[in-house]
């Protein structure tokens, strides 16, 4: 899915709302410096979801894509001529590439920069694995899961709302999906993949809970960071996959969907995200 010639000057932004806290416009600026695309611009949209269609439909010619951030990865599927079997596997979309012919082409990055995130820690299999929360950001990790892990997952979600949801998505992908309540996700801890797709703040009072031999703890959130449960994890000498990580991951995965360059300028990106971050 290219959009234009690369020599070309080209557009490219975040959508979300809020989305003054984003680091895509640090993380794809970064990219286009380490490769040489000088014309090419990102930048920051505050765009809500009823605000979406008009957005989309002022675009001029010029566009590559767009990077999208809640609460529009689901909103943006009915504006869309296509998207990819990843996204459609979550009905979520977080990347649109514009063609050459003007089509809005979807896809879904988080999954498989999940997956490279993790892999980049040593975990390529594992025989069971728990997932804290549910929504989105959830699914997504079933979805990741359901290529890595070997066994079932249970997903520790607050209601019997998400609870019925988290194990339809698991039917959907292939998935054993067993739920839990999150009063007793201190169990989740145990397992040897500990996936979080919590807000910021939301598992802190897990952090006495951590085990004397954690496995791998994979935690969306960056900022603040660490969060106290990945430092308790750390602390016990448990491996820790961050959220920054993810964002790179996921964010060179779209630097190479809407440049056509492969591959994506992995290390100059996490140094510039790792810089921003520092200046928060």
């Amino acid at each position: 899915m290219r959009s234009a010639a690369v020599s070309d000057p080209r557009r490219a932004a975040v959508l979300g709302s809020p989305i003054a806290h984003s680091l895509s416009p640090v993380l794809h600026r970064a990219a286009y410096a380490a490769l040489g695309l000088g014309d090419w611009t990102y930048d920051r949209f505050e765009v809500n979801e009823a605000e979406l269609p008009g957005f989309l439909e002022q675009l001029g010619r010029g566009w590559a894509g767009l990077s999208l951030t809640m609460p529009l990865k689901r909103a943006i599927i009915p504006l869309l001529d296509e998207i990819s079997g990843t996204a459609a596997s979550v009905e979520t979309v977080n990347t649109v590439v514009f063609t050459e012919d003007g089509r809005r082409t979807g896809d879904n990055t988080d999954i498989p920069g999940m997956i490279a995130a993790l892999r980049e820690r040593g975990v390529d299999k594992v025989d069971h694995a728990a997932v804290l929360g549910a929504g989105a950001t959830a699914s997504s990790a079933l979805a990741a899961l359901a290529r890595i892990c070997t066994g079932p997952v249970t997903a520790y979600v607050r209601t019997h709302a998400r609870a019925e949801e988290m194990r339809g998505w698991g039917e959907r992908l292939g998935v054993e999906v067993h739920t839990a309540d999150w009063a007793e996700a201190g169990h989740a801890l145990d397992a040897p993949l500990v996936i979080a797709t919590t807000p910021a703040g939301a598992t802190d009072v897990l952090a006495p809970y951590v085990p004397e031999r954690p496995g791998t703890f994979f935690d969306v959130v960056y900022d603040p960071w660490p969060t106290p449960l990945a430092a308790a994890w750390t602390e016990q000498g448990g491996a820790v996959v961050g959220g920054l990580d993810l964002l790179v991951h996921q964010a060179v995965l779209q630097v190479e969907l809407m440049t056509g360059r492969t591959p994506g300028p992995l290390t100059a990106m996490r140094t510039a995200g790792e810089r921003a971050l520092a200046e928060r």
